[in-house]
């Protein structure tokens, strides 16, 4: 009877492994070419993490049938004439509560004075700027309109618009936001 190769037999031959220099890694090895050094990952390779928090909402006119919506001009846009909507929202400040920023910013982008009437719920989202890797958290509430004139913040919006409400998810240009208002249910105040 004759042995499978590889059974045991005396004649097979044991496979040597390669020894690796000892200053190399596995991960440090270049299989393109061994004598082409490669740059150290640092911690400065990686973008920087930055966490923000916000907060704003939708706001709806004493009609109850129009929704508020800011515009900023579309930075891609070679032209500078597209209007991106998205809802009024800003920074938390030290020191405020989620409402009470949403409360001030809605009222400083838009100059419509506002109550809060529920929350809308809560959207997290990733970004980049500035070389920074940007984690940015938006908490959104439906609001009445209280008061105010309708004015856009000079440094930071491009134009505010009453909408009717039929039209607020089709107006959005943000998918985040259009998702968060189309499963909000009856908007009317």
């Amino acid at each position: 009877m004759i042995p499978a190769p590889g059974a045991g037999s005396e004649s097979t031959k044991k496979k040597r492994r390669r020894r690796r220099p000892a200053n190399r890694s596995p991960q440090s090895l270049d299989l393109k070419s061994e004598s082409t050094p490669q740059p150290a990952r640092t911690a400065s390779a990686y973008a920087k993490r930055i966490d923000e928090v916000s907060a704003g909402g939708l706001v709806i006119d004493f009609s109850g049938t129009q929704g508020l919506l800011i515009g900023r001009i579309d930075q891609k846009d070679v032209a500078g004439l597209r209007l991106l909507w998205s809802l009024p929202k800003g920074h938390i400040e030290i020191g405020e509560s989620p409402e009470e920023a949403a409360l001030r910013e809605v009222m400083e982008e838009t100059g419509i004075e506002s109550q809060i009437l529920r929350s809308l719920g809560v959207i997290d989202f990733w970004f980049m700027a500035g070389g920074k890797r940007i984690h940015k958290t938006v908490h959104h509430y439906l609001f009445r309109e209280a008061g105010g004139i309708l004015a856009p913040q000079v440094s930071e919006v491009d134009e505010v618009a009453w909408f009717p409400l039929h039209e607020i998810i089709e107006r959005l240009a943000y998918s985040d936001e259009k998702k968060l208002i189309a499963r909000s249910g009856d908007l009317h105040a």
